[in-house]
């Protein structure tokens, strides 16, 4: 067969190669059902954010109104208070949350007792498999003012009971800290990855050189991992809007909103507890867009500056 060149691809070598790993891209086969199905396919209802939707008449169907509800929501009261709230929550959460596998990966990593690392690790990762209903119900008993063990301890030092989930200030360093302990010890997985896949000749050439513990995992460890890092901090930017509404759902009241509402709430409340399915559409949409630009522009920088990019 003569193969055939199109601007420098060999397609007879894709067929083989298609060929060769047959099996391996059969395994991808549920993943690229399940983004098709409930990724790519549920996008053409992204178009009642530009109509005056009405579930009788359908999408096909329903009065088209353009940026109505887009410049509803610019002009509106809760704007800024929203934008405020989910920027400062995800500035948060990448400043303390995203490190903390990071730091948990490393610690893991300079352990040498393989049982206590096995039995840490597996402690760490326990949270992770626990439902977020549970997580927040955890959360909202240690924090109660009347039983809750913080409380009780908090007492033991003549302090009075303090109802934490009603003060809008505390709610932000409550949920980044329930976040972090939900998911910091599953974090580690990829790192400890990245870090097993370093050359040990690396780190013999740091020992002769004299090299503390310290500054192998300066000048050796986090440099052989720095790819996954950047790659996983530009896929945390394209979420720096989107704040998992469930957990604050569950954590947040009407007196904490000043601090604990962000766009995914909204969207909820408007959407499907008011039933104005446009306007949320419409939030959310802005929401969506906003991601995929940080992330367009952080994939830029990033291979610009380091040579590391997703694509």
């Amino acid at each position: 067969m003569v193969a055939i060149r199109k601007e420098g691809v060999d397609l007879n070598q894709i067929v083989r190669l298609i060929k060769r790993d047959r099996l391996l891209l059969f395994m991808l086969l549920p993943g690229i059902i399940y983004f098709l199905v409930f990724k790519y396919a549920p996008m053409y209802g992204v178009v009642i954010a530009f109509q005056r939707y009405n579930l009788y008449k359908g999408v096909f169907h329903s009065e088209w109104v353009g940026f109505k509800y887009f410049i509803e929501f610019f002009q509106g009261p809760d704007l800024w208070r929203l934008i405020r709230n989910t920027l400062l929550i995800n500035v948060y959460q990448l400043v303390f949350g995203f490190p903390a596998p990071i730091i948990l990966a490393l610690a893991f990593n300079e352990l040498r007792h393989v049982w206590f690392k096995k039995l840490s690790q597996t402690i760490s990762f326990l949270p992770h498999f626990i439902s977020t209903v549970v997580i927040a119900g955890l959360v909202v008993n240690f924090l109660s003012p009347s039983t809750g063990l913080v409380n009780k301890f908090l007492g033991l030092f003549g302090f009075s009971p303090i109802s934490f989930l009603m003060m809008p200030d505390y709610f932000r360093t409550i949920f980044i800290s329930m976040g972090i302990w939900k998911s910091v010890g599953w974090g580690t997985i990829i790192y400890l990855a990245a870090i097993a896949g370093i050359n040990p000749e690396l780190y013999e050439a740091a020992s002769i050189d004299g090299a503390s513990k310290l500054k192998k995992i300066w000048y050796v460890t986090l440099p052989g991992i720095m790819p996954v890092i950047i790659i996983l901090f530009i896929l945390n930017l394209g979420d720096i809007l989107s704040v998992g509404a469930e957990a604050i759902i569950l954590l947040y009241n009407p007196v904490t909103y000043q601090t604990a509402d962000v766009l995914s709430t909204y969207v909820y409340r408007r959407g499907l507890i008011s039933g104005e399915f446009s306007f949320a559409a419409a939030v959310d949409l802005f929401n969506s867009a906003v991601g995929l630009v940080l992330v367009i522009a952080a994939n830029k920088f990033s291979r610009k500056a380091t040579d590391t990019s997703i694509w």
